[in-house]
């Protein structure tokens, strides 16, 4: 697989990626040396921080994004240039910005884009009363566009037939154990960078066994991380050529290429197949019919053609969900097999 992109990078030839995180994470908190990289932007249109932000979010302790009391979010993610950590506030109608780290300029310069600058809200024409009011209801809705693909590609891997807990628990386990504390003045929140990609290569198969990932989803990651460059490149694709490009990994379907490029490219038309839940909630919201499946929930979605994730947002965020009639799926354990 990797020769159908670049010539493999061997382990010896790559740098030692964890110890420069350290290293820089180390200067980050040494006196004097915190002080953050600011921006302040103004949307041009009405913007909900939650609604917009909320995609980033792997579960209520992911180690990698927090909202805290006061409505501020922080991210602490990979760059192109290495490590980044920021901090999104609201000022009246204004967004004030913080990044700290090498990645610091990179994240605000990437500040509008991730807040949906690029999104066309517009472009979108409800032809259902339900998706309507949905939308004249949330107006600060916008699709993020982080550009940036592993990080969103690894744990959609992780979620793959398997309860979001389970997914989430993984992720957590992973981050902490293998990542490094994001810059900045995040120790009492407790934010870590995930690995690079020789980091994730590195971790040991016994390391995923405890973390519940079974060989075939860790093997799928391992395989993305070996063309981590080239997947990235996905970034700035158009959404056919993107999905052409994640999907040439095996173990990378319709579905986790969805999942990611909906929030590493802002495609509102990714739109989710291959989901347990998906097509019975817009089944019951467009056509009451509970028990639709993916080839009606596309018939349905068909008027929305271009936006069709944008589509689904909206039908997640009426509440016009149907009720649960099967047991919830049980978490499995490999850790004890």
């Amino acid at each position: 697989m990797a020769g159908r992109f670049a010539p493999r990078t061997t382990r010896a030839e790559l740098p030692n990626q964890a110890a420069a995180d350290r290293a820089a994470a180390d200067r980050a908190a040494a006196p004097g040396a915190d002080a953050p990289r600011t921006r302040e932007w103004t949307p041009p249109a009405p913007l909900d921080l939650r609604l917009v932000l909320g995609p980033l979010r792997r579960g209520p302790a992911d180690p990698t994004f927090r909202m805290v009391g006061d409505g501020t979010f922080w991210r602490a993610t990979r760059t192109p240039v290495g490590p980044g950590t920021l901090r999104i506030a609201r000022h009246g109608d204004r967004i004030a910005a913080a990044a700290w780290g090498p990645g610091a300029d990179w994240l605000l310069e990437g500040l509008p884009a991730l807040l949906g600058a690029e999104d066309d809200p517009e472009a979108f024409v409800p032809r259902h009363r339900l998706l309507a009011l949905t939308r004249h209801r949330r107006p600060g809705l916008r699709l993020l566009r982080t550009g940036l693909v592993l990080e969103s590609l690894i744990p959609s891997v992780l979620e793959q037939k398997v309860t979001t807990d389970e997914a989430y628990r993984a992720w957590r386990h992973l981050v902490r154990r293998f990542g490094t504390p994001a810059p900045g003045p995040t120790a009492d929140l407790g934010l870590h960078v995930m690995p690079d990609p020789r980091g994730w290569a590195m971790i040991p198969s016994w390391e995923w066994h405890k973390a519940n990932v079974d060989a075939k989803r860790s093997s799928t990651i391992l395989r993305a991380v070996r063309v981590a460059r080239r997947l990235e490149e996905a970034a700035t694709m158009p959404l056919p050529e993107a999905q052409t490009r994640l999907q040439l990994i095996p173990g990378i379907g319709p579905w986790t290429s969805a999942e990611t490029l909906q929030r590493s490219n802002g495609a509102a038309d990714a739109v989710t197949v291959g989901d347990l839940h998906l097509p019975g909630i817009v089944g019951h919201a467009l056509a009451d019919n509970r028990d639709a499946d993916d080839e009606e929930m596309l018939s349905l979605l068909t008027p929305y053609e271009g936006q069709r994730h944008r589509a689904t947002r909206l039908i997640l965020l009426s509440g016009r969900i149907p009720d649960r009639r099967a047991p919830r799926m049980q978490p499995g354990n490999i850790v004890n097999l």
